[in-house]
């Protein structure tokens, strides 16, 4: 069991891939224990990004108090940096309140920089940004990748070729300070875990099995498309001050969605694009999970894969007990 400190408050966590089932996990914990939610998701602290981000409900909403979910407009950005001071404070205030928090989400960066944390990063640089796009419209993003090898293999490793968000992100980082991206995670392989880490109990929703990921990814995406996700990327675009260039219209889904209305490739192939997009997201997920050595895996595949998430959230409690 955790060893909460008194810099880091006793803490449960739910992460896994998308559409591994977190949502309906931290609901059913909070069905039975006195809980907050603090979502670890970068996509969701966006207003107006509903639907392709499979935001909660307005009843799920309601049911119990959730943090850090639409918290920014898309015109602006949310660094992970962000993320640990909110969560920081998120996680004492509501245990001063005698509530459990319950972080809950899919964006490993943020566990990852509040677990093991991170440095300072430069802020987004315009001029550095265009040299860099203008570099891989001319040479394609393949080869920007091959660069990021050279520079900073272990970014690239966990990073797909076409991954042109990420791959500029690094790049930047490299020639703003001549470091590579993967050297702002400050912790090192023998570094006692921090005080965050030490707090907190993390269960890992993993599939045993990854066709029934991607079916479920598939029948996800085919519910966005559904439920309007064209209408609500269009209502963005209408805005006029929204680009695809920003962290927000980057997101899984509505990248595809932009592209698609941009003709940049016919609208016919924004299903299938989209649903790759997703599994190369979880499987990058997934790759960030089995980096934490103090996940406790429940296989979401499995019939009673709540029933043992619930054991090990009622465990928890009894553990820490609300004081």
């Amino acid at each position: 069991m955790a060893t909460p400190s008194t810099e880091f408050p006793p803490c449960l966590a739910i992460a896994g891939p998308t559409a591994s089932g977190k949502t309906a996990a931290a609901l059913a914990i909070a069905s039975v224990l006195p809980v907050e939610i603090i979502s670890v998701d970068s996509a969701l602290v966006y207003r107006g990004m509903d639907v392709g981000t499979a935001k909660p409900s307005a009843p799920e909403l309601a049911a119990v108090p959730h943090h850090l979910i639409d918290i920014r407009d898309p015109l602006q950005a949310y660094s992970a940096a962000e993320f640990v001071r909110d969560a920081m404070q998120l996680v004492h205030a509501i245990h001063a309140r005698g509530r459990h928090p319950l972080l809950v989400g899919g964006t490993m960066l943020y566990f990852k920089a509040l677990f093991d944390g991170i440095d300072d990063m430069p802020p987004a640089d315009a001029t550095v940004r265009e040299r860099i796009e203008a570099e891989a419209r001319a040479q394609g993003w393949p080869a920007l990748h091959a660069e990021l090898q050279r520079v900073d293999p272990a970014t690239a490793a966990r990073l797909p070729p076409g991954d042109s968000q990420r791959i500029q992100r690094a790049l930047e980082v490299f020639r703003l300070t001549g470091r590579p991206l993967s050297s702002f995670h400050t912790r090192s392989d023998d570094a006692q875990p921090s005080a965050a880490a030490r707090a907190t109990t993390l269960i890992s929703l993993e599939p045993q099995e990854r066709a029934w990921l991607h079916a479920r990814i598939a029948q996800r995406f085919d519910t966005m498309l559904a439920a309007g996700l064209l209408d609500e990327v269009q209502r963005l675009r209408a805005r006029g001050d929204l680009h695809a260039d920003l962290p927000s219209m980057r997101c899984v889904g509505y990248r595809q969605a932009w592209e698609a209305l941009d003709g940049v490739f016919p609208m016919d192939e924004l299903r299938e694009r989209g649903i790759a997009a997703t599994r190369q997201l979880a499987k990058r997920q997934i790759t960030w999970l089995r980096s934490m050595p103090q996940r406790r895996v429940v296989a979401c595949d499995a019939p009673d894969a709540l029933g043992q998430v619930l054991q090990l959230a009622r465990d928890w409690a009894t553990a820490w007990p609300i004081r």
